[in-house]
């Protein structure tokens, strides 16, 4: 059954920074998009869909207002409307994506350590469909370190196999009639303010019906006292537990919320 238990995955690096975390949750969003028919295609393949609708719908413009033959631009002008309705279709999706990259950028480099990560699939956080939780350890060197977010090999490599964890655990195995939403939350101190982006969620839980997938990602070199599969709740319960209140970490949801396009699949025959 899709979410029964949780995984371990261990990185062949000692560290975990900034680029790495951002790049898998990043692409377990698309996976988790794709894979239970929220878009058509692979994330990848729809921005740059987009992004070529855009460059052709520019030169188009240009060339109308060279076209001097009625025909010839009657046709151009029916293609224009094509291209537009195209770039419609695709436009808010892929702004939202970009706010959520963008937020989760900036919590992730302005709060060192983070490590829950939750991505929830349904009509509200409260109501879920699917549940994925990922948590981060993030081994020897000081986490926030790194704030350049470019794609590297390590953050392509821990992607795949993360992604790979989630479908040996079943998960898309469960597929939705129409657009539904995804959401993200974020566990961090409840000190942090940054209610453009996100907002604070305290005592947040989902529906105890729901059996999430977990999978906890861990460096080769993690300290021995850092094994236990539940460290991130366990670390989360001694901050909370300390003298400062601001210290305490609790969930906050993303503002962003990405909504699936509504799309016809194949029938089976």
């Amino acid at each position: 059954m899709e979410g029964e238990g949780s995984s371990e995955i261990e990185t062949n690096t000692d560290s975990l920074d900034n680029s790495i975390i951002f790049h898998v949750i990043k692409n377990t969003v698309g996976f988790i998009l794709y894979m239970h028919q929220q878009i058509p295609s692979v994330l990848q393949d729809i921005t740059l869909e987009y992004d070529s609708l855009k460059e052709e719908y520019e030169e188009m413009m240009a060339v109308a207002q060279a076209e001097a033959k009625a025909s010839t631009k009657r046709k151009h002008i029916s293609r224009m409307r094509e291209v537009r309705i195209g770039i419609k279709r695709f436009d808010k999706l892929i702004s939202t994506i970009t706010g959520l990259e963008t937020a989760l950028q900036l919590i992730i480099s302005g709060i060192p350590g983070l490590e829950s990560f939750i991505l929830i699939l349904g009509a509200s956080p409260l109501r879920p469909q699917q549940v994925y939780e990922l948590s981060f350890s993030h081994g020897n060197s000081l986490p926030g370190a790194h704030t350049d977010f470019a794609k590297t090999k390590a953050a392509e490599g821990l992607s795949r196999k993360v992604i790979r964890a989630l479908i040996t655990k079943g998960a898309g195995s469960g597929s939705y009639p129409g657009p539904t939403k995804l959401f993200l939350l974020v566990k961090a101190p409840s000190s942090f303010h940054f209610p453009l982006q996100f907002l604070p969620k305290r005592d947040f839980r989902y529906s105890k019906k729901i059996v999430p997938v977990k999978l906890r990602v861990k460096c080769k070199s993690q300290n021995l006292q850092m094994d236990a599969p539940d460290y991130a709740c366990q670390k989360c319960s001694s901050i909370s537990s300390g003298d400062s209140a601001s210290h305490e970490l609790i969930w906050f949801q993303c503002r962003h919320v990405i909504k699936g396009l509504a799309f016809k699949t194949p029938t089976e025959e």
